[in-house]
């Protein structure tokens, strides 16, 4: 039996855990630092490299890690130096995630699908090259901003405020020194995650993520309102194209350029006339995807993540899926992404149908209370047979949760529905 060390403190870390906890071969799963949901609860930061590989160590742990901060920073190299097994890529992988500039020149000379840009430390450059297209822009941050550095623009002047906004305000810090312009590609947004060994990559079930705050996917981007799975935005035909065009294609080309790709490689694509076009590369689980997708998995997740890490994912047996749909509806507090009040007592745990789980993100347990500590605090993540009828379970245990400033979307899964 083994120990396992998931490192994070969000839904998409609860979902993991309660997941890994549930194999044959898992003894106890501890997560660092954990939330007010999670078991085993280790008090240590998840940039405390040194303090995370001592205690796998210590505990006979393996180690995966959910949240890109640490891989960003070398985590999986760190435990690799040290012969501790840990499901991650290396530091030069998750450079896919950790620097968009990075990334979208990957796509460019490999020549995988993406939006046309250019690349700005200069804001006033920057300005008179949104001055002179005929089309709208995205502009982004390049580096880590909790899935709150894209600005989609609606025209010239919002492009330049975004500019103003990263460049010169500096809003997302050192994240912000440079930025990427791209062409607005308008179209159907999904997001495609595989299970990667460096040679082999198996796909995971679909899903569709709300990234924006209000309902009809209105207002500023956040980390995830919300998520289901499995989206019929992408058909068989489709999730063929994304697997070969984009996923073996980054996993190939990864490899020719010396970098060996371990981990969830998630591509957020864009669907325009039937055509995926990358958007961008995450190198971990998605937050909400995690928590739909996880309550679907109908296989030992800990075996798969061994495959990943020794290799072998080509020997696996093939991984199968309940048959049925998945909705997580995030409950945020009210302010969410601005500011937004804590510590709110959250009760109602109590009343969840069987057939809901409540992923806590930002949550904290004191003297038995569970408090709200975050912008997304909760993922009431529900089964149904159809997709209607996980919609409807998600939110009839969404109702039964309250505290005093709770915020959520009422939408999530229309998009789904509006396909089928």
């Amino acid at each position: 039996m083994v120990n396992v060390l998931v490192i994070g403190s969000g839904g998409r870390e609860h979902a993991l855990s309660w997941k890994l906890s549930q194999s044959s071969k898992v003894d106890k799963v501890f997560t660092a630092p954990g939330n007010g949901g999670t078991e085993n609860n280790i008090p240590i930061e998840i940039d405390d490299l040194n303090a995370l590989s001592d205690f796998a160590q210590k505990n006979n742990c393996f180690t995966v890690v959910g949240p890109e901060t640490p891989l960003a920073a070398g985590i999986v190299d760190r435990f690799n130096q040290m012969n501790l097994k840990i499901f991650g890529p290396s530091q030069k992988a998750a450079q896919l995630e950790s620097s968009k500039i990075w990334a979208k020149n990957f796509m460019k000379r490999n020549n995988i699908q993406t939006a046309r840009f250019e690349i700005f430390e200069d804001s006033k450059k920057a300005e008179e090259y949104v001055q002179s297209l005929d089309y709208n822009v995205v502009v982004k941050a390049d580096g880590l901003a909790s899935g709150k550095g894209v600005i989609v623009c609606n025209d010239t002047d919002e492009a330049i405020a975004a500019i103003h906004t990263i460049l010169v305000k500096k809003t997302f810090g050192d994240a912000g020194n440079r930025i990427i312009v791209e062409e607005r590609i308008d179209g159907i947004e999904a997001s495609y995650i595989a299970l990667c060994d460096g040679v082999t990559a198996i796909p995971m079930a679909t899903s569709q993520d709300h990234k924006r705050i209000f309902d009809d996917d209105k207002g500023p981007n956040t980390g995830g309102m919300g998520a289901y799975s499995p989206t019929p935005v992408i058909d068989d035909i489709l999730a063929e194209k994304i697997q070969n065009k984009i996923i073996n294609k980054t996993l190939q080309s990864m490899k020719n350029e010396g970098i060996v790709f371990k981990g969830f490689l998630y591509a957020g694509v864009m669907i325009r006339d039937n055509e995926p076009y990358v958007l961008e590369y995450n190198v971990r689980m998605g937050d909400p995807e995690c928590q739909p997708i996880t309550m679907r998995m109908d296989f030992d997740l800990y075996d798969y993540f061994v495959a990943s890490v020794d290799g072998t994912l080509s020997m696996m047996p093939q991984i199968t899926w309940k048959n049925q749909s998945s909705v997580c509806i995030v409950l945020a507090s009210e302010g969410y992404p601005e500011s937004y009040l804590k510590d709110e007592e959250i009760t109602g745990f109590d009343l969840i149908p069987k057939n809901a789980m409540v992923f806590h993100a930002g949550t904290k347990k004191q003297d038995g209370k569970i408090l709200s500590n975050g912008g997304r605090v909760l993922g009431v993540t529900a089964l149904g047979d159809t997709l209607a009828s996980a919609i409807s379970n998600a939110y009839i245990a969404a109702e039964k949760i309250s505290w005093p400033h709770k915020y959520y979307r009422k939408d999530i899964g229309k998009k789904g529905l509006s396909h089928i």
